[in-house]
Order: structure tokens, then sequence, then C-alpha cells
């Protein structure tokens, strides 16, 4: 669900058993690298760029934890929209 005070943003939850790992990782960042302006992933006081698999690797997140999804365009709204559902799909892998 978009964020009313702040439509640019979206918070999900990972569900899938693996929680974040590389394959879902390379997911979130295609879809990132497809925006015309930055894209962010945040947990807690961690962010990082969207685009990269390795700066979302960083963020470790297991099954069950919240991620934030950022962008800082209303151009780019598909990009959060995909990435969310991305998310919530459990990336296609077993939830």
């Amino acid at each position: 669900m978009p964020d009313k005070a702040n439509p640019l943003c979206r918070e999900v939850t990972i569900v899938n058993k693996l929680g974040m790992h590389t394959r879902p990782a390379a997911k979130i960042a295609a879809i990132a690298q497809t925006a015309g302006h930055r894209v962010w992933l945040s947990a807690g006081k961690d962010e990082v760029d969207a685009k990269s698999t390795m700066d979302i690797l960083m963020l470790y997140r297991p099954q069950g934890s919240r991620l934030m999804i950022r962008i800082e365009n209303d151009t780019d709204r598909n990009i959060l929209s995909d990435i969310a559902r991305l998310i919530r799909s459990g990336f296609g892998e077993s939830t």
C-alpha cells in the first residue's frame, strides 16, 4: 500500500523463507536500474542504493523483516510499485 504521508515511499515485509539473498537482490536492482532517478532501500538507520545488488545485500533482511522503498521522483512511481510487488510476492520463491 502507498504511504499516505509520503507517496514516494512504501514499506514492505520480506515474506520468502530465505529472506534477502543474492537472487532477490539482483531482481530488485534490475528493476531499480530502469528508474530515471535514485531508488533507495532502507531498514532502520541503514539506507542503500537499490540499483546495486551488493548494497542491497549489505542490509541483510531475513524473513519477516520490514524494508522501506523510496524513490526520489514521482515519475518513477511504477518502479516503486514493481519493487513492492516483487517483495510481497516472495520473489517467486517459497514463503
